[in-house]
C-alpha cells in the first residue's frame, strides 16, 4: 500500500525532525537545549485554567460543541470585541469570525476553500513550511515571492510576474513574520489589497504574533487597512499572546465569503472545539490581557541576552520588532545546515536552520526565545564556548 502521491511533494515536517533528533540525543544521555521550536514554556494564566475546569464540570459541555463549525457566538462575540479594542477593527460576529482548532487549521482550511487544483498560491520566502504543505495537499502549485533583508523582509509585489499574478488565486502573508520577525507597515497592507483586487487573489493573513512586539512597534491588523475584507481574511490564535499553544485555539476574520467556504470545509472535517476551551478562550481575552505585558517583558529579557551574545561572537545583528523569534546570520564561509550541525555535534544546542523556511533562508538560523531563563543562559554560554574554542 503506497501513500498519496501528493505526500511525496512535501518534505519532512521541521519540527517533527527536530524532536526526533533530540530525543535520540537525549536517549543517548545528551543534555539537549532545544531553541528551535516556538512553543512557549511559561504557564497559562490561572484564571483561564480556572474557567476550563469550571466549565469541564457541566454535563451539557460534554457533547457536541453550540454552533460547532461556526463557534459558539459567545466566543464570536468576545473576538470581535477584542479586535476592536486591540485593533480599532470592527467584526461582525454573525458572519465575519469564525472559531478555529488554532490558526494552522485555519490555513490549511483556507486553502481547500478558495484553491482548485493547479491554480498558484503566492507564498513569501522565507515562509512558514506548513504554507507550502498546505497548498501541496490542495494540488495547487506554491509560487516563492522572495523577502530579503534589504527590502525590510517585505516581498516586492511589483516583481511578481505578470503570468503567476493571473494564474494566482490566493496568497499567505504573516506579519509579525515567521521566521524573520519582521512587521509589515499600512503601505505595504494597502498595496497588497490592491494587488488583490487588481488580479482576484484571496489574502490569508496569518497574524498569532500579533501581540509580541518590540520598541515601540504598531500593534497593526490586516483588516485595520481600507478594502482588506473586500479580498481577504485574518488569522490568529490565543497560543502566544495567553501561552495556550496546547489548547488548540483560534480564529479567522474578515470577508464573509472566504469565511463561508472555509467554514464548509471545517463542517465537513472537524466537529468544532470544545465547549469548555472556548469558555476558557473568553475569559483570556476579555481579562488576562495583563498576560502579554508580562510575557513581552519576559521574552525583551531573553532577547537582550542573545543579543549580547550574539555581539561578543562577532554575530551581532539589528533585530526586527516582531515575534519571539531571531533571525540570525550565519558565520561567513559557512551554510545554515552546517552552522546547525556545529551547535548541536559542540554544544548540544539546538536551532533552526533558515533553509527550513526556504531557499532565500540559506545563511540564517531562527532562535527562539521560549525558553526558560536559565536554559537560555546556560545555550548562550555553551555557543560562547564553542566560538572562543
Amino acid at each position: 500500500m503506497q501513500a498519496a502521491d501528493r505526500l511525496t511533494k512535501i518534505p519532512p515536517y521541521l519540527f517533527v525532525t527536530l524532536r526526533n533528533k533530540i530525543n535520540k540525543a537525549r536517549a543517548e544521555g545528551v543534555d539537549v537545549i532545544n531553541l528551535g521550536v516556538g512553543d512557549p514554556v511559561d504557564p497559562t494564566p490561572q484564571s483561564v485554567i480556572d474557567e476550563l475546569c469550571r466549565q469541564a464540570q457541566i454535563p451539557i459541555n460534554h457533547q457536541y460543541p453550540i454552533d460547532e463549525e461556526k463557534g459558539m457566538l459567545a466566543f464570536r462575540q468576545e473576538v470581535a470585541r477584542w479586535y476592536a479594542k486591540r485593533y480599532g477593527v470592527e467584526l461582525n460576529p454573525e458572519g465575519e469570525v469564525l472559531g478555529l482548532i488554532g490558526s494552522k487549521e485555519g490555513c490549511h482550511h483556507f486553502i481547500l476553500g478558495i484553491v482548485n487544483p493547479g491554480d498558484v498560491v503566492l507564498m513569501t520566502d522565507p515562509g512558514y513550511p506548513a504554507y507550502r504543505a498546505s497548498i501541496y495537499m490542495a494540488s495547487a502549485e506554491p509560487y516563492a515571492v522572495p523577502m530579503l533583508a534589504e527590502n525590510g523582509y517585505l516581498p516586492d509585489l511589483d516583481q511578481i510576474p505578470a503570468d503567476i499574478l493571473q494564474r494566482a488565486k490566493a496568497m499567505f502573508l504573516n506579519y509579525p513574520n515567521n521566521p524573520t520577525g519582521a512587521c509589515a507597515t499600512r503601505a505595504f497592507f494597502s498595496k497588497a489589497v490592491e494587488m488583490a483586487k487588481t488580479h482576484d487573489i484571496a489574502i490569508c493573513h496569518d497574524n498569532p504574533y500579533s501581540e509580541i512586539l518590540f520598541d515601540g512597534q504598531e500593534r497593526l491588523s490586516f483588516l485595520s487597512v481600507p478594502g482588506a475584507k473586500e479580498v481577504g481574511i485574518e488569522l490568529n490564535s490565543l497560543s502566544k499572546p495567553y501561552n495556550m499553544t496546547g489548547w488548540r485555539i483560534g480564529m479567522a476574520m474578515g470577508n464573509k465569503e472566504i469565511l463561508t467556504a472555509l467554514c464548509k470545509v471545517k463542517e465537513n472535517t472537524d466537529s468544532g472545539i470544545f465547549n469548555a476551551v472556548q469558555y476558557a478562550a473568553i475569559e483570556a481575552l476579555r481579562k488576562e490581557d495583563g498576560n502579554i505585558t508580562r510575557m513581552i517583558e519576559i521574552y525583551s529579557r531573553r532577547r537582550e541576552l542573545v543579543l549580547k551574545t550574539l555581539e561578543k561572537i562577532d554575530l551581532g545583528l539589528k533585530p526586527q520588532k516582531g515575534t519571539f523569534y531571531l533571525w540570525i546570520p550565519v558565520p561567513q564561509g559557512t551554510t545554515s545546515i552546517d552552522f546547525t550541525t556545529t551547535l548541536f555535534e559542540k554544544a548540544a544546542v539546538v536551532v533552526a536552520a533558515g533553509t527550513a523556511y526556504g531557499r532565500h533562508g540559506e545563511g540564517y538560523i531562527r532562535i527562539s526565545l521560549t525558553v526558560p531563563d536559565k536554559r537560555l543562559e546556560e545555550a548562550m554560554d555553551r555557543i560562547q564556548k564553542v566560538f572562543q574554542a
